[in-house]
């Protein structure tokens, strides 16, 4: 019979989680799988049949609670709950959950009833949130409180941001609980990094697994565009440094490109993709800014046109964007911090620390002098033996399959 899988995020086919999702997905439908994605907003299309969980005012209603009573992934109590009817119609064989929190699910109402439905779950960790009473990363502030009981939260105003009240103790004491009582859940993270911080938690005796981040190297491969720096006014003979973001903020490493561009350097350019609009107004003459794209084929020329990335990011787990300027031939600084030095070797980038700006320039100069054709068939390389989805993504098929031959005996 054909097994059934289902997988949970907040995106399909958006973002690099999102297109995780759907890479996996298609992996498992061409190794006979009945493949189901549920989301709770941005969907990009999916092979897979697609299950949406609440509308845009559940998501509303969840980050705007969120706000005031920092009790992020315990509202859509009704979204959850129609879902689950849902699931009970799909009757999967095994759950794949990637990112929890994103303001459209209970958390705490989905674990209750699958541990209830007893079959294999797998839930990917791409940040530290499902371990702490609030945070995505309580390195940027220097916090230990998660290897204890989370409380008094000195990083509240960092995502899921709360203005008015503290719940973190009592978050920290219900995700202990949930998460802690699954007996069928495998935990599966991309980075040496983030399995250690697990195996520091209350989620220590869960089954672990590493398996790395995977991208399609026919869409990001080096592809220079001239029409891309036509496009987006960049000066063909200046050094392009290139960021990618998501979401920029203090965290991802604006300020720091900020003071990179202070630097008084009229020979390169910095082009940050992933702003908003009222940032990209505010950005002095020498970073052209870039609004956030989904196509893989504009990201993949802007990686392989630039001539550095770089990735100051203060706080994360194992970015995507460093594997995907890999795969297009480009080398990449970026600051020590989680699992992101895992991702390069010595001849495809360079870790410093964090605010080092001088840093930053150094390498720059360095990479200037070399040239990029020093780095790029090495930069190609590694991408080819480590990151390439199919590969990846099949070891999460060999986890299913061993799972529910677990499951079966």
């Amino acid at each position: 019979m054909q097994p059934k899988l289902l997988q949970i995020n907040v995106t399909v086919n958006s973002g690099s989680v999102g297109r995780m999702t759907e890479d996996i997905a298609n992996v498992a439908i061409s190794s006979g799988y009945k493949s189901f994605i549920s989301y709770g907003r941005n969907n990009n299309g999916s092979s897979s049949s697609l299950v949406r969980i609440g509308n845009n005012m559940d998501v509303f209603l969840h980050g705007f609670f969120t706000r005031i009573f920092d009790k992020h992934g315990l509202y859509s109590k009704r979204a959850t709950k129609k879902y689950i009817r849902k699931i009970e119609d799909i009757k999967p064989d095994i759950v794949h959950i990637h990112n929890i929190h994103g303001y459209y699910l209970n958390y705490e109402i989905l674990f209750k009833y699958l541990n209830r439905l007893n079959i294999p779950i797998v839930c990917t960790f791409y940040d530290c949130w499902p371990i702490t009473g609030h945070c995505t990363y309580f390195d940027f502030v220097g916090c230990t409180k998660w290897q204890t009981e989370c409380n008094s939260c000195p990083n509240k105003k960092a995502y899921p941001k709360s203005v008015l009240f503290d719940n973190s103790r009592n978050n920290f004491i219900k995700k202990k609980e949930i998460f802690s009582s699954c007996n069928n859940l495998t935990i599966v993270v991309n980075s040496v990094w983030l399995s250690k911080i697990v195996a520091s938690s209350f989620l220590q005796k869960m089954r672990l697994r590493i398996i790395n981040t995977g991208i399609d190297l026919k869409k990001f491969q080096p592809s220079y565009s001239k029409d891309i720096l036509q496009k987006y006014a960049i000066p063909e003979d200046k050094f392009i440094i290139l960021g990618v973001a998501n979401n920029w903020n203090r965290r991802k490493g604006l300020d720091d490109f900020l003071q990179l561009s202070r630097c008084n350097d009229e020979t390169f350019v910095i082009v940050l993709i992933g702003l908003s609009k009222n940032q990209q107004k505010k950005l002095p003459e020498n970073i052209i800014g870039v609004l956030r794209t989904e196509s893989t084929e504009e990201l993949s020329q802007f990686y392989s046109t630039a001539d550095i990335f770089v990735n100051p990011t203060w706080a994360d787990n194992y970015p995507t964007t460093n594997i995907e300027a890999l795969a297009c031939g480009t080398p990449v600084i970026t600051y020590n911090t989680g699992g992101s030095p895992e991702i390069l070797s010595e001849d495809t980038g360079f870790v410093i620390e964090k605010g080092d700006i001088t840093g930053i320039k150094q390498v720059i100069n360095k990479v200037r002098g070399l040239g990029k054709d020093y780095f790029s068939e090495k930069c190609r390389r590694r991408a080819i033996e480590l990151f390439n989805k199919d590969d990846r993504y099949n070891e999460y098929i060999t986890l299913y399959n061993s799972l529910l031959k677990l499951h079966e005996k």
